[in-house]
């Protein structure tokens, strides 16, 4: 049963990272038309509405530290993991955001160490991460002409790897207490839209609701609002319950070689020999990781698994 739980976790995980990958491709779409704080606006609105549709009942908390938690995920995981990374994108290049983002992992497995002290870092993680990070940078400098260090930039891109692995934190802390998951995400959702709201005030931010009389408009946006943002953040949520903040934050390792697979299929990019070389360095870099997690039991352990 253990074990059932644990491939579905891994299953979660790989389903939100294999749709992640494709939102660079919707979002560069909508770039023409919408500005990078009307995409985020947009897609977590569509995402509150599904999540409200799909599940209307109100979510009754116990405690006041309890709400706190949700107000912190909401801030972290939706405003500033967002906000973060476009302003990034705006000061640094896209190469090098790919490479500071992909640094989560090891933010998430310090602080689930020093915080929580639930999840051991085993060499494996260290030598998975490095192998990964190696190839992550490889994927995003074989389309350029190299690394340019981008100071603004590239530091508010590690700050939302940091803030990333906060929210992966607080999402398994908030899952312990079996809330129904649409009521917890939609809760999340609703204070990242919360804090929001005030930048919007200092940003071009307009409804401009006409735009989405273009179809590819409206599609992208859906994809962003349903997929990427209602769904994900749920399968993301119930990887991190089952496997921990730390097993499931590699899987982010996979990114960007979603990204270059849809590219090549989407915008009939070329896939390079550095790249190429970069996705097995990636793919092995999360095997290594995770290589604790695929291991098969003898029969001792399966049987103890099934008492437990």
């Amino acid at each position: 049963m253990k074990d059932k739980k644990t491939v579905s976790g891994h299953i979660a995980a790989l389903i939100t990272i294999l749709i992640w990958g494709l939102t660079f491709i919707s979002t560069k779409i909508l770039l023409v038309d919408f500005s990078p704080e009307e995409i985020v606006f947009f897609r977590f609105v569509l995402g509150f509405i599904a999540l409200l549709c799909i599940y209307p009942h109100r979510l009754k908390l116990t405690s006041r530290k309890q709400e706190w938690l949700f107000v912190f995920a909401g801030l972290c995981g939706v405003t500033l993991c967002y906000m973060l990374q476009n302003y990034a994108l705006t000061y640094s290049l896209a190469s090098n955001i790919g490479v500071a983002v992909s640094v989560s992992p090891f933010f998430t497995a310090i602080f689930a160490r020093f915080i929580s002290k639930e999840e051991k870092l085993r060499p494996s993680f260290f030598i998975g991460f490095v192998a990964a990070i190696t190839g992550i940078a490889f994927m995003s400098f074989s389309g350029s002409d190299g690394f340019e260090f981008h100071p603004l930039g590239d530091i508010l891109a590690i700050g939302e790897a940091a803030v990333w692995a906060i929210y992966s934190l607080l999402t398994k802390k908030i899952s312990g207490y079996g809330y129904n998951p649409i009521a917890v995400t939609r809760r999340v959702f609703f204070y990242g839209l919360v804090f929001m709201a005030p930048l919007l005030f200092f940003t071009d931010f307009r409804l401009g609701l006409e735009r989405f009389a273009d179809l590819n408009n409206l599609l992208n946006m859906l994809f962003l609002g349903l997929a990427a943002s209602a769904l994900c953040f749920l399968t993301w949520n119930y990887a991190v319950k089952i496997l921990g903040a730390v097993k499931t934050s590699v899987y982010i390792y996979l990114v960007p070689i979603v990204t270059i697979i849809s590219s090549v299929l989407f915008l009939h990019e070329k896939i390079t020999l550095l790249s190429a070389i970069g996705m097995l360095l990636a793919l092995f870099g999360l095997l290594i990781s995770e290589l604790k997690s695929f291991r098969i039991k003898n029969p001792k352990e399966s049987l103890t698994d099934s008492v437990e």
